[in-house]
This record gives structure tokens, C-alpha cells and sequence, in this order.
């Protein structure tokens, strides 16, 4: 395939950063560009999914939308990997806390994404492939947030396509092995770095919680979590 691509209209790697921070709504994407960038370019629109280009502290970055889910996101995450060179990708979305100790807003640093996807059905045999993030960029997640004095807990993730899913003997289970949240992304970001030899890593704000049925706005959502933003800012590779 060529570029644009079908669903990125950039018409030149160089309009893309090396990090690409992906949030999954667009508006949190243009909220990143328009109050940490400088000198800022926007690359993409095709279907409302805003990207952007510009500088934070020196160091050059890239934002842009995903959408919800598996499907939507692995396209861009294909995409920009496989034609637009670019080497880091790092999630910035929402989860639910699966386990009573994660509160609203803490932070979580996914090691490993358990999914009820069949991305990966049939892929490796009669084993169950669990993708999990560049080592590095986890380390220098954890290691930034205790700088910045940020509420963090990291572990592992079940990355579902249902969103609206009321099972509460899989969310029992889930806690009882040490799951920490639920969300929508992870798994197809991991396989796609893994596949393409590039590097990932997922951070998640708690929007809510299956525990004790807490739940923030959606205006919250798209610009309130700045620690997560800031926190995946600093840690983005040249």
C-alpha cells in the first residue's frame, strides 16, 4: 500500500513523528495538541479522526484519535507502524477498575492484555498469544510517574470487545487473579507492535468502576486526565 493511506491523508512519513500518543477519542487528541504542542501541524481528518504534529518541550510528537475498539484502532495502529515509519506507539485511554484498591483517576500501566478477541485465534496453534508492551517504555512509564508523585498501579488489563458486557462472575474471576481494569484497545496494539517489530505501551485514567459502580462525565474524560497526558508526553521517544 502507498501513502495516504486509505484512513491517514498524511502524504509523507515526515509529517509524523517517531511517537504517536493515541488517545482513542479524537477531541482528547486536538485537547493534547492545542495545550502541550508548539508549532503544531495537523496531518490527518479522513473520518474525523484528528492528527497532530508539533513540539513539547523540545521533543517532537505526534497525537492522534483511534476510535473505540479493536477494529477501529488497529487500523491506525497498522497503518502508522507499517507506512508511515513511525516506531512508538503509547495509548492514553480509559479503563474500569476491576479491583477495589484502583480508584477513579489513578493510572494504570498495562503489562500484559488478556482478550476476548479472536485476532489471534488459530495464530499460534493450540496456545492462547497474550501481547504484551516494549519492556523499556514500560520501565521509564513507572519510573516518571513516582517522579511526578502520580497514583499508579500496573499489571494487567483484560482488553474486551463488548463494551456493554454484565457478566460478574468473569469480573470475580478477573479480581481474583489480580486484574486490574477493563478496556477496549490494548490487545490490538500490542499484537500490531509485535507483528511489525515496533513498540508500544498502554496507559489507562479509571474513568469508572465495576466495583463500586462510579462513573466521570464524558466532558471529564476527553480533557480532565492531564496526568496521564503529561505522564505519556515526557516518557515519548524522540
Amino acid at each position: 500500500m502507498s501513502i495516504p493511506t486509505p484512513h491517514i491523508e498524511a502524504k509523507s512519513p515526515n509529517e509524523i513523528a517517531n511517537t504517536v500518543l493515541m488517545p482513542g477519542d479524537p477531541l482528547r487528541a486536538k485537547f493534547i495538541a492545542d495545550n502541550y504542542l508548539e508549532d503544531v501541524t495537523q496531518f490527518n481528518a479522513v473520518r474525523g479522526m484528528l492528527g497532530y504534529t508539533g513540539y513539547y518541550k523540545g521533543k517532537r510528537v505526534s497525537v492522534m484519535g483511534s476510535g473505540m475498539g479493536i477494529p477501529s484502532s488497529m487500523i491506525y495502529y497498522h497503518e502508522l507502524f507499517a507506512f508511515y515509519e513511525v516506531e512508538n506507539i503509547i495509548r492514553i485511554g480509559t479503563a474500569g477498575a476491576m479491583n477495589a484498591e484502583v480508584g477513579l483517576e489513578d493510572i494504570v500501566i498495562a503489562t500484559a492484555s488478556i482478550t476476548d478477541s479472536a485476532i489471534n485465534v488459530g495464530a499460534f496453534g493450540n496456545y492462547a498469544f497474550c501481547p504484551t508492551p516494549d519492556f523499556d517504555l514500560l520501565l521509564k512509564a513507572h519510573e516518571q510517574a513516582q517522579k511526578m508523585n502520580v497514583k499508579t498501579h500496573v499489571g494487567t488489563v483484560v482488553c474486551s470487545d463488548q463494551f456493554y458486557r454484565e457478566r460478574k462472575e468473569e469480573t470475580d474471576k478477573f479480581a481474583q487473579y489480580g486484574v486490574l481494569a477493563a478496556e477496549m484497545e490494548s490487545a490490538g496494539l500490542y499484537t500490531a507492535a509485535r507483528r511489525l517489530g515496533k513498540k508500544s505501551l498502554a496507559l489507562f485514567t479509571i474513568s469508572d468502576s465495576m466495583v463500586t459502580k462510579e462513573a466521570q462525565s464524558s466532558e471529564k474524560r476527553e480533557k480532565g486526565y492531564r496526568s496521564m497526558m503529561e505522564l505519556a508526553l515526557e516518557i515519548a521517544p524522540e
